[in-house]
This record gives structure tokens, C-alpha cells and sequence, in this order.
């Protein structure tokens, strides 16, 4: 039993780290340019080749790959906590509105700074998104004293999510046309004009958070099964649950601030994830969330970038034909569960 397991659980990274490679290979070649993978090839090794197909590689191509595959993970990683620290199969950082809260402080600070002219840094950036989702977080934490039903409380979570996007759209408004189009683009999630120092940034952070998480991962075992046993192995729920919200939230913070907000995936890779592992174990669960995610926002954004060519679709529209009806299954999944 635990040899079949295993082996289920290693061809499942298997396939989740070839769609990972192959999709990264596709977005790297695929585009408004086309780039022939013996090009990519002799680009890798250091060999001459074209400076234009160079500079579109080095410059452009493989600076947004890589940030797709770090920023999908640390969503799917996100709305893997989530789910996980509220028990609910539908929560995420979109839905519960933590994204939506770190977009409006993020977009305040820009049009605040752009109006007087002042560069805005990527680390300025993740600050100013955590402390947007931490107070959303705030509030849904809160509503969830106050209220026991976990449908309300996803109800809330969106709630709070229309209130900063009004905001939001109102900051927008006011600022500079110059600035309006990177505000719009962004505010509607895109992972458009990374640099190798965003990427840099983000992988600082988002590699301590999941170092963090999967040096978690028997603690969370222990919380999954209940308050009771939780305790009775010695596990703090207080730290842990402490732990939870600020590593979701700093997730959250740095996927906001790069790619503005992105829907679904942190609700529905978790779930098909479980589907491919057939567990719920998170020392497998935490590395999978993450390759899963990241294999879905690269195949996302390449559709993003091709379907419509050259005009660009936002990620968030891509991500949404494909992790909506996920939710919708997982409801009608629970509904035919309850007794």
C-alpha cells in the first residue's frame, strides 16, 4: 500500500515537472516572434546568435517566464493555506478578497508616487501589498469570529473584495494618462514587462516563504485532523495559525505587486492536486500545490499571449475559463456528500 502510494506520488511529480519544463520551453519560443528552440539552445550555451532573437530572450522572454513559474507556484501555495487554515474548500486570495485588498494599497502608493515622479522599487512594492492584504486578512479573520458558517464567510471575503476594487478603480481615475494604461493592465492581472530584478526580488522571498511552509508540514498534517489532536501531539496552534496568515499573506502580497491580481488558481490547482496524489499529506501537497501551479499559470499565459495575437488577454480572463468550472465541481461534489 505505502510502496503503491509512493509510486503514484513520484509519477505524479513527474508529470507535473514535464508539464512544467515543456510549458516554460513553450513560452520562451511562443510569441509575437517566433523563436526556434535550436535558437534557445544555442542562446543556453553561450554560442552566437542573432542580437535581436538574443535580446528578445534574454530581455523579455525569459524574465516573464521565470516569473510565472515562481508567482503561479506561490498562488497555488497561498490558496493552499488558505484552504487548509479555514477548512474551506473554496477559499482563496482572490475569492476572500486578500488580493483585492493588496491591489488597492499597491495602486495608491503608485498613482501617490508616480504623481510626483518618484521610482517605486519591488520591495516598496511587496510592502505595500502586505500591508493591503494583512488588513484584509484582518477583516476576514475577524468575520470568522463572528460568524461559523463558512459559506457567510466566503460571502464576506467577496464583499470586502468589491470594496477595494471600487477603491481601487477610483485611485486609478485620478491618475496621470500616461500612467493609466500600466495601471489598467496591471490592476487586471499581467505578467507583462517582468525584469531580471523583479525576478530576482520575488525569488528571495517567495523560496524563503516555501522553505518556511514545508519545514511546516507535519505541524499542518496535525492541524488538519482537528484543534484536539493537534494538541494533544504538541503542535502550537496559536504560532501556527499565526504562521499561516502572515506566509499566505506575504504569498499574496508578492504575486499582487508584480502581476497585479490573479482568479482562481489559488482555489483550483490545490483541489486538482489532490485529485493527481490522492492525499492530503502536505509534506506532498506543499512541493506539488507549487509545480502545479506553476505549470498551470505558464499553459494560462500562454494562451493569454497566443489566442488573440497580438493583442494580449489579461490572466486572470485565461485563468478563469479554466479554474471556474473547478469550483463549480468542487461545490456540486460537496452538495452530493452532505448526508
Amino acid at each position: 500500500m505505502k510502496l503503491d502510494r509512493k509510486s503514484r506520488n513520484i509519477t505524479a511529480f513527474f508529470l507535473l515537472g514535464a508539464c512544467v519544463f515543456i510549458f516554460f520551453i513553450l513560452n520562451i519560443c511562443i510569441g509575437s516572434v517566433r523563436i526556434a528552440l535550436s535558437d534557445v539552445a544555442r542562446a543556453f550555451c553561450g554560442q552566437e546568435s542573432n542580437e535581436t532573437v538574443a535580446r528578445i530572450l534574454w530581455d523579455i522572454r525569459l524574465p516573464r517566464a521565470t516569473a510565472v513559474l515562481i508567482l503561479g507556484g506561490a498562488l497555488s501555495l497561498a490558496g493552499y493555506l488558505l484552504q487548509t487554515f479555514f477548512n474551506n474548500p473554496i477559499a482563496g486570495p482572490f475569492v476572500l478578497g486578500i488580493s483585492s485588498g493588496a491591489k488597492m494599497v499597491v495602486a495608491l502608493i503608485m498613482v501617490f508616487f508616480m504623481g510626483k515622479g518618484i521610482r517605486v522599487t519591488s520591495v516598496a512594492m511587496i510592502f505595500a501589498a502586505l500591508i493591503g492584504a494583512m488588513l484584509s486578512m484582518g477583516f476576514v479573520l475577524m468575520m470568522s469570529r463572528r460568524i461559523h458558517n463558512m459559506s457567510m464567510l466566503v460571502v464576506s471575503g467577496v464583499m470586502i473584495g468589491y470594496i477595494c476594487s471600487a477603491v481601487t478603480e477610483l485611485v486609478v481615475t485620478f491618475a496621470n494618462d500616461a500612467d493609466i494604461v500600466n495601471l489598467h493592465n496591471w490592476s487586471r492581472g499581467s505578467f507583462s514587462g517582468m525584469t531580471w530584478e523583479n525576478v530576482k526580488v520575488m525569488a528571495v522571498v517567495v523560496s524563503i516563504v516555501f522553505l518556511a511552509v514545508f519545514l511546516m508540514s507535519k505541524p499542518l498534517g496535525a492541524y488538519q485532523l482537528g484543534d484536539v489532536y493537534a494538541r494533544n501531539v504538541g503542535v502550537n496552534l496559536q504560532l501556527l495559525r499565526v504562521c499561516i496568515v502572515i506566509f499566505s499573506s506575504i504569498l499574496s502580497a508578492c504575486i499582487v505587486a508584480f502581476a497585479g491580481p490573479i482568479s482562481f488558481v489559488g482555489i483550483a490547482v490545490p483541489h486538482l492536486v489532490k485529485k493527481l496524489l490522492n492525499t492530503t499529506d502536505p509534506i506532498w501537497m506543499i512541493p506539488a500545490c507549487f509545480a502545479g501551479g506553476s505549470a498551470f499559470c505558464l499553459f494560462c499565459d500562454l494562451l493569454a499571449k497566443t489566442i488573440l495575437a497580438p493583442t494580449e488577454l489579461s490572466i486572470s480572463t485565461v485563468t478563469a475559463i479554466f479554474g471556474a468550472p473547478v469550483v463549480l465541481w468542487i461545490i456540486k461534489r460537496k452538495e452530493y456528500q452532505k448526508p
